[in-house]
C-alpha cells in the first residue's frame, strides 16, 4: 500500500494524526469523530445533494444528529474506507479535483458504476484500490 495513515488521516481531518496503521486502526475501533466523516465527504461530493446522500449511506441523517460526539465503529469503518479509496485516488491522479472527477464517474472495469458506489464495500474499495494502482503503474486492465 502506498497511502499512508497520514494521508487518510488528512482527508478526515484527524487531530492528533496518526502515524501508524496500527494507531489509526484504534481510533476506527474507539469511534471517530463525527467531523471525520463530513469531511470525508466534502471530499469525494461534488453538490451539497451528492454529500447529504453520500452521508445518509454511511448513517442516517437522524442517527448523525443523536450522535454527541463520535461514530460507532462501523460507520468509523465506512468513514475510513471512504477516506482510503479518496486518498489513494488523489495518490494516482494527484489533484482534488481529477481524484473526485474519477471516483464519481462510471468506470468500464466496475461493471460501469462508480468506484465511489463499488468502494462502499470493503471488497469493492479493493477492486478500486486495485484499479487505482493499475492506472498509476501503467499496468493494463
Amino acid at each position: 500500500m502506498v497511502v499512508t495513515p497520514e494521508q487518510i488521516s488528512a482527508v478526515m481531518a484527524l487531530a492528533p494524526v496518526p502515524r501508524s496503521f496500527a494507531e489509526l486502526d484504534a481510533a476506527v475501533r474507539e469511534g471517530l469523530p463525527k467531523t471525520a466523516l463530513r469531511e470525508s465527504v466534502a471530499h469525494v461530493a461534488r453538490t451539497v445533494e451528492q454529500r447529504r446522500a453520500l452521508m445518509a449511506r454511511i448513517v442516517p441523517e437522524a442517527t448523525y444528529k443523536r450522535r454527541r460526539e463520535r461514530l460507532s465503529p462501523d460507520e468509523s469503518e465506512k468513514t475510513e474506507r471512504l477516506a482510503r479509496i479518496f486518498a489513494s485516488a488523489h495518490f494516482v491522479w494527484d489533484d482534488d479535483d481529477d481524484a473526485r472527477e474519477f471516483l464519481n464517474t462510471p468506470h468500464p472495469l466496475l461493471e460501469g458504476r462508480t468506484p465511489l458506489d463499488v468502494g462502499m464495500t470493503e471488497l469493492g474499495a479493493r477492486r478500486v484500490e486495485e484499479l487505482l494502482w493499475k492506472l498509476f503503474y501503467g499496468i493494463p486492465a
